[in-house]
């Protein structure tokens, strides 16, 4: 699995186009005056960087292009910016790119935990993973283990359908520690590669709802020790900001390892991610660009970063 271009230009394409590809050409046709500092500043933060970052990022740049004796060449203050947005991003090489490589070491099978509040479009990523890994031949098994919407239920059937995977399921306001189990227990009995199990995703200040979770991964403890493999936390894009306090709440109950950040697409404010590296301390695992299953890419920071900076024209290049 690997990043893919077209779909990270198509996820960031609205925050280029309002925000950053725009400073990108700024800077390219003028020099770097004390106005061009506000201004990137302003784009930054409306861009939902957040101020935090924000600021880590100009005084980072300005310590380090006044070290370099480099003045204030546009394209290497571009290039320094560029940089430091990189760096709240780490490496790439964590905890989520390691579970994910299919060797010979990896568990078998994966359990990929899947938590976040209702709405934020978790059931379709679940999918979108379900495709992603049967894109790489690996055989996928679901567990419904939202218990308490019906309709949650329901939803991730037809998905189940559509995908053509296995679905386990117990009735609607049963044990969701209990679906969780019977679904690692069949994706073992069966032989499969991939278990992703669905979660509730009620108010974060719901404390039984964090109670259930970490029931879960008690329960799947049970059959695999090392299970889930990876917790994934859906965050929807559009709210920005505002996701974070209920993103934070979530991962003092699991202890997530990644985010997989839905519906970039439909929002100009895609500098979160930044901010979610910055406050949250997690790494982005996966970025949902549509409405299609097949609207999904692995995170790559340095693909992020450039297409943010290109405009839009050079970017079809």
């Amino acid at each position: 699995m690997f990043g893919n271009r077209g779909r990270t230009d198509e996820g960031v394409k609205r925050t280029r186009e309002t925000w950053l590809g725009r400073m990108a050409s700024l800077f390219r046709e003028r020099g770097v005056s004390r106005e061009t500092w506000d201004e990137l500043e302003e784009a930054l933060i409306s861009a939902d960087v957040g101020v935090a970052a924000t600021e880590a990022v100009l005084r980072n740049t300005q310590e380090r292009l006044e070290a370099e004796g480099a003045g204030a060449m546009p394209e290497r203050v571009l290039g320094v910016v560029k940089e430091e947005l990189l760096s709240l991003l780490g490496n790439g090489e964590s905890q989520v790119a390691s579970v994910l490589d299919a060797s010979d070491t990896r568990p078998k099978p994966l359990v990929v935990l899947v938590v976040g509040v209702n709405g934020s479009g978790k059931t379709t990523s679940i999918a979108k993973l379900a495709q992603l890994f049967q894109e790489a031949g690996e055989r996928v098994v679901l567990g419904a283990a939202d218990t308490f919407r019906a309709a949650a239920i329901e939803q991730l059937g037809v998905w189940a359908q559509r995908l053509g995977v296995e679905m386990v399921a117990h009735q609607s306001g049963g044990d969701p520690a209990a679906v969780a189990y019977d679904a690692l227990e069949a994706g073992k009995a069966r032989g499969v590669d991939v278990v992703i199990i669905d979660t509730a995703g009620r108010l974060h200040t719901k404390s039984n709802l964090m109670e259930e979770l970490k029931k879960i991964r008690r329960v799947l403890g049970r059959l695999d020790p090392t299970a889930p493999h990876l917790t994934l936390l859906v965050m929807d894009a559009t709210t920005g900001q505002n996701g974070l306090a209920q993103a934070q709440a979530f991962i003092d109950a699991v202890s997530c390892d990644g985010v997989f950040l839905a519906k970039l697409d439909g929002t100009a404010r895609g500098g979160v991610v930044f901010a979610i590296g910055k406050e949250l301390g997690l790494p982005v695992a996966f970025i949902g660009t549509g409405e299609g299953l097949e609207d999904v890419s692995p995170f790559d920071p340095k693909l992020f970063v450039d297409s943010l900076f290109t405009p839009a024209a050079e970017s079809r290049v």
